[in-house]
């Protein structure tokens, strides 16, 4: 099988990095597709990035694989524009943010980010606020290259099947995880204790303090408030209702009233509206569950926990009559987003609920623990190990799942050739003469 497209999904977010000779920035076209241009900073920047990543060795053929994966990456943007594909300012917000948050984590923090790139954060969005929206194009058009795209039970078992003996893949170990949650009752006079609070910082913003120092002191949306409580441009319909209502209201610069949300009181400030967006700030104060609610949530589940250990109860059973959360409804067992199933790869869960069921056997479960909710409420749980495999070589019986998508990712690939390989045919392309020695995997010049 043809090696196929290798970075098509990395978003690379390096400094910029130039080819320097006598104190002078060169560059040059090294390859146009339809309207669109690679230049050599373009290779010598995503070379110059796997080098940092420290991937292991590469060959000299390495960076006619990079064009190559551009040359790919300008033929479906120049087939995005041919189908005349749109793409939101709401959607590529969204996933910048999105990338943005993940590289903050791995760099440890907003503040480091910034530090690295010797940038604001808004200044880095601004950057790469284009190349998300081109690789969100691009995603678009290969889906619908692939989107019909099926596996049949016979072609799964044909795939396994040409396997070597020695070229069948290993799986990692994989969980299966239950849980059962008591969130307690927010009381009466820990709301008026938030009201009272958001009341005070609502006084001082109407006194002329900032309203963005604020959300920095005193909002406790963990997502924004680093960011002076910028949420960013959003669509209608995707706020909570009695936020976005308050909102749309708002003119710039406005601020609104307190709004009471599921996650509970705002302030609001309108930066601007486009249309059916809006970007704006916010600060949120959410009521704190009293500690003697949450010792009663944690002796709530000690009776279940007791009830579980009796045999008195099924863990499946008291998920769907105790819990809170609305995993109940699977029996308390939880879906991994990422694949749509109940697996999980052990970096994919939660810290704080991998280190409880990394001390458990299979079928065992554990004393109630404490969590906190998506609307950063403090809770309990139990959780339950339903199941662990050990890394192993893949089977059908096993790992049918695993290798049906294998078997879906072959034949997508292929389609995706075929694909490549006529539309090389219908539109205009030229690479630079020095380039044309390079072993393609695909016909991409007569």
């Amino acid at each position: 099988m043809k090696k196929l497209i290798i970075f098509f999904a990395i978003f690379f977010l390096a400094c910029p990095i130039f080819i320097q000779a006598q104190g002078k920035v060169i560059d040059q076209v090294v390859a146009t597709v339809g309207k669109y241009m690679i230049l050599m900073s373009d290779i010598e920047n995503q070379y110059a990035q796997y080098l940092l990543q420290g991937k292991g060795k590469i060959d000299s053929s390495f960076k006619c694989a990079l064009l190559e994966e551009l040359l790919f990456q300008k033929l479906l943007l120049n087939q995005a524009d041919i189908d005349s594909v749109i793409i939101t300012d709401s959607q590529v917000e969204t996933e910048l943010d999105l990338r943005l948050t993940y590289f903050e984590k791995q760099m440890g923090g907003e503040k480091e980010l910034e530090k690295y790139y010797k940038k604001t954060i808004l200044e880095i969005k601004t950057d790469f606020r284009d190349v998300i929206k081109n690789q969100l194009l691009q995603q678009n058009v290969e889906s619908k290259i692939t989107e019909k795209i099926k596996v049949t039970p016979s072609e799964v078992k044909t795939f396994f099947n040409n396997f070597s003996k020695d070229s069948i893949p290993t799986i990692s170990s994989v969980v299966e995880v239950g849980q059962i949650v008591k969130t307690p009752s927010v009381n009466e006079e820990e709301k008026l204790k938030a009201k009272a609070k958001i009341t005070e910082i609502s006084k001082r913003i109407a006194n002329g303090e900032d309203f963005s120092s604020l959300a920095v002191l005193y909002s406790e949306d963990e997502g924004t408030s680093s960011k002076s409580g910028e949420v960013g441009l959003t669509e209608r319909g995707s706020l909570d209702p009695a936020f976005e209502a308050a909102a749309f209201k708002l003119k710039p610069g406005e601020v609104s009233p307190i709004v009471v949300s599921k996650y509970g009181y705002h302030l609001i400030k309108l930066i601007e509206r486009l249309g059916e967006m809006i970007n704006v700030r916010h600060i949120l104060i959410i009521p704190k569950v009293a500690t003697q609610d949450l010792l009663k949530a944690k002796m709530s589940l000690d009776t279940v926990y007791a009830l579980i250990k009796a045999d008195s109860i099924t863990f499946e059973n008291a998920a769907k009559k105790y819990s809170n959360d609305p995993s109940k409804t699977n029996g308390g067992i939880l879906v991994n987003t990422q694949t749509g199933t109940s697996k999980y790869e052990p970096d994919q869960l939660d810290p704080s609920i991998f280190f409880v069921i990394d001390k458990l056997k299979i079928g065992e479960f554990s004393q109630p623990v404490p969590m906190k909710t998506d609307k950063g409420l403090q809770a309990y749980r139990i959780l339950y190990l339903k199941s662990r495999t050990e890394p192993h070589n893949a089977n059908l019986k096993d790992d049918y799942d695993f290798i049906q998508e294998a078997a879906l990712k072959q034949k997508q690939n292929k389609t995706i050739e075929e694909w490549i390989n006529k539309k090389t045919t219908i539109t205009y392309i030229h690479i630079a003469d020095e380039y044309k020695k390079c072993k393609f995997v695909y016909k991409w010049f007569n």
